[in-house]
Formats: C-alpha cells, structure tokens, sequence
C-alpha cells in the first residue's frame, strides 16, 4: 500500500531538481501526477519517465490564466486533486541582487515567479481541492526565507513571502473547513541548477562554491533532491494530517548553528 494511494498530486517546475524527483516518488507511493513547467518538453521527459500514472503539462507559473487550465487539466485527467507542490522558482537573471544596486526590473523577475507564483498556485487550487474532500499545499521556500539575504535580496525576500503566505492559507482553509493542509519546506544547499545558480553568483563556479558552503553546514554534507522530495511526501500524506502552517528546515543545520 502506498502512502498517497487513490491521491492527485500537481508538482510544478517538475522537469528537473526537487520536482521531477517528487513526482517519481509521489507516484511510487501511488499518486496521480500531473507534471508541469515552462520547459514542457522537460516535463514530458519526467511524466513518460514515471507511465500511466502521470501526464505533463507546459505551464508558466505567472499567468493567471494557465493556472485555470493547469488545475482543470489535473481534475479532468485523473478526477480531482489533493496535493499542490509550489515548486517552481528562480534564482534570478545572473544580475546584482544587493539592495543597492538591484535593478527594479530584476526585483521583479525574481518576485513575481517566486512569489506571484505561489499566490496564483494558492489561490487556484483551493476550489478543485476543497471539492476533493481537502488536500495538501507543499510550497518550497528556503532558508533564505528565514534569515538575512543581502546579497540576494529579491530572492530572500521572494522566498520570506512564500513562508508568510503558507502560514496565512493554512489558517484560512482551516478556518473556513475546506480541510486543506498548506505547509513550507525551506531548503539548503542541494545541487539543482537553482542551487547552483546561487553558488555561481557567490563564488563564480558551482563546484568551487559547492566546497566552500560544506564548510559551514554542522552535518558535513550537502542535501539531495531526496531530503526534500521526501519531506514532500511527509506533508502530502495523510500522516501529516494535524500539520498546518507549518515550516520544516532542511539544511544540515546550518540555520541555527551561527
């Protein structure tokens, strides 16, 4: 018996990194899944990589618009929906990020797929899920949500918005008795290309950065997509069915060793 047997999970930015490794795992553990990216061809690849048990669709996160169809897509294809992974997100362009010489146009690139995203996941998923019978919203921030960023300060600050907004979508489905879960897992260092991207801005190679940030993180190594696929499917499961509003660190320790 699986642990999402007879669920629907929508995971976005599926087509690499932490979504397309929950997608293989959330439909081992029996789910539907629909997979979803603006590298759809990416998607494709992951959904066909998985069978019968998932489909894949093109998807950009900031339209409102693509949200709708995305939603009534995964209803139309597998009946219904319980789980939303808020997966997809960016580092940035490449471009400075400190706060005083980020560009107004770069503040928004960050913001509007890391945050906007998330809202406009948020906020279309409920209905679908609700007439479920209720679900769970797994949205991916960072630590960077949680301490200082001032050299990444979009992305920071993109990901602290998507702490707050789980935390106040929790309370909401609570208190209007939708029975939908809404929790955030907050990321260290694992080597995806967002991940790498961070370790290119700090240290111009990913794998020179790669050595330098093993060198703060108390358990000795870096995280793998696994860690937090898995922690996905914790709070996608019915075993996680008292958490909400909740936020789970998975860094090696490095958040609360400094």
């Amino acid at each position: 018996m699986g642990r999402l047997d007879g669920k629907v999970a929508l995971i976005t930015g599926g087509a690499s990194g932490f979504g397309a490794t929950a997608s293989q795992i959330f439909a081992r553990e029996g789910a539907k899944v629909m997979v979803t990216d603006k590298n759809d061809k990416g998607a494709a690849k992951v959904a066909k990589s998985i069978g019968d048990a998932a489909t894949s669709m093109a998807h950009d996160v900031t339209r409102e618009a693509e949200w709708k169809a995305v939603v009534d897509a995964t209803v139309e294809s597998f009946g219904g929906v319980h789980v939303l992974m808020n997966n997809a997100g960016v580092f940035g362009s490449g471009a400075p990020q400190s706060i005083e010489d980020i560009s107004l146009e770069e503040w928004r690139f960050v913001n509007d797929i890391n945050m906007d995203g998330v809202f406009l996941g948020c906020r279309a998923v409920i209905g679908a899920m609700a007439k479920s019978g209720g679900g769970s919203i797994v949205n991916i921030s960072s630590i960077a949500g949680i301490r200082a960023t001032p050299d990444i300060v979009a992305y920071g600050a993109s990901k602290g918005a998507v702490r707050q907004l789980t935390k106040s979508v929790a309370v909401y489905c609570g208190r209007k008795g939708y029975k939908i879960r809404c929790n955030s897992i907050h990321p260290g260092m694992v080597r995806t290309p967002l991940g790498d991207d961070v370790l290119k801005h700090s240290w111009g190679d990913a794998d020179k950065g790669a050595k330098e940030r093993l060198k703060g993180i108390p358990l000795g190594e870096l995280g793998t997509v696994e860690d937090i696929a898995n922690a996905a499917l914790y709070f996608a499961s019915d075993e996680s069915r008292y958490v909400t509003g909740a936020e789970l660190v998975i860094d090696g320790g490095v958040l609360y060793s400094r």
